[in-house]
């Protein structure tokens, strides 16, 4: 068992770009998720949910993925 966790990036899914990611609020309740936007229907792709701007880096690391300049809560 090894103390330090091997961090693997998961490559964009097909047909999308480091620029097709969204930040999407419900209108309900205020949640937050993050996602590739498929430009055809709108929907996320790979939605995952946002608590805080640590969460966006995250996804933004899992995916290999610099520019979080843009994505704001």
């Amino acid at each position: 068992m090894s103390l330090f966790k091997k961090h693997t990036v998961l490559p964009i899914p097909d047909g999308f770009t480091a620029e097709d990611i969204k930040l999407e609020s419900s209108i309900c309740t205020g949640e937050k998720t993050i996602g590739f936007c498929d430009r055809t229907s709108g929907r996320l792709v790979c939605a995952e949910l946002v608590r805080s701007a640590k969460d966006i880096e995250a996804f933004c690391k899992k995916y290999g993925i610099d520019n979080t300049d843009s994505l704001r809560l």
